[in-house]
């Protein structure tokens, strides 16, 4: 993404609020100085109300946007299971995780201004046009300002530029690419980068010609706004701080691809 100045700029994202109770995940405080947009689990994979109110009273004193990051109730698996359900099950159950964010984020005093699906959900959504209609119909009947962001090159892109939801597309950093621009499952070999150094260089060279390394064939061409740095592996703070670093070094903007309350 390149401003009107032509600086290439780009926004970092994480996964954020995904602990429950007294059991912390990652290091919500340390990210929300690095990233630029909070993806916030909303009750399914994670959470509950009072951590959705701490990480949303974090993010709106670090400035961070926002957005609802809803995925299947399964805590125990983390969300990164396919629970069977029909499409219209899912749209029931991605939208009580939006409403209950939004509900909590108006005690706080913010804006949830998009909706990120979270693992197992976002992955099928990726693959699925059945699964990726009813996430956009349901952010549309929610609220239509607000925004998806969704895995480049996948089904939840190409289904909200038909329908006219405003989407924006995102990378990650830390994870491995198929030649369909779908992610390598996790458990698979190349399904995931620890290296911060071997995932800043794989940024920057993307950023300069616009091509995706994948483990099963040629670079892909993909488009993004957004960079996901998972936040709860025990260095992904650390790989957050230094993308961060070396692409401000590079004369990369890091900056929001939303603004607080747009929507």
């Amino acid at each position: 993404m390149t401003s009107g100045t032509g600086t290439m700029r780009i926004d970092l994202n994480s996964d954020l609020g995904e602990g429950f109770g007294p059991w912390q995940m990652g290091d919500d405080a340390a990210m929300l100085s690095i990233v630029t947009s909070a993806n916030v689990a909303c009750g399914g994979h994670a959470s509950d109300p009072e951590t959705m109110y701490k990480t949303l009273c974090l993010a709106k004193a670090q400035g961070v946007v926002v957005g609802a990051h809803p995925g299947f109730q399964d805590p125990i698996g983390f969300g990164r299971r396919v629970i069977p359900m029909s499409p219209e099950e899912i749209g029931r159950m991605c939208a009580a995780q939006i409403g209950a964010l939004r509900a909590v984020a108006a005690l706080a005093d913010v804006s949830v201004d998009y909706v990120k699906p979270h693992g197992a959900l976002a992955n099928l959504a990726a693959r699925d046009a059945s699964v990726a209609e009813v996430i956009v119909e349901t952010i549309q009947r929610i609220d239509p300002n607000l925004s998806l962001l969704a895995i480049s090159g996948t089904e939840p892109e190409r289904v909200a530029r038909e329908r006219s939801l405003t989407v924006y597309s995102e990378i990650f950093a830390d994870r491995g690419y198929l030649s369909n621009g779908q992610l390598v499952p996790r458990g698979d070999a190349g399904a995931m980068i620890h290296d911060p150094g071997v995932a800043t260089d794989r940024l920057l060279a993307f950023l300069d010609s616009g091509l995706m390394p994948v483990v099963d064939g040629p670079p892909i061409p993909l488009a993004a706004q957004s960079i996901c740095v998972h936040g709860d592996g025990p260095a992904a703070v650390a790989m957050a701080r230094d993308i961060r670093a070396r692409l401000t070094a590079a004369g990369v903007e890091i900056s929001a691809f939303l603004t607080p309350g747009a929507a």
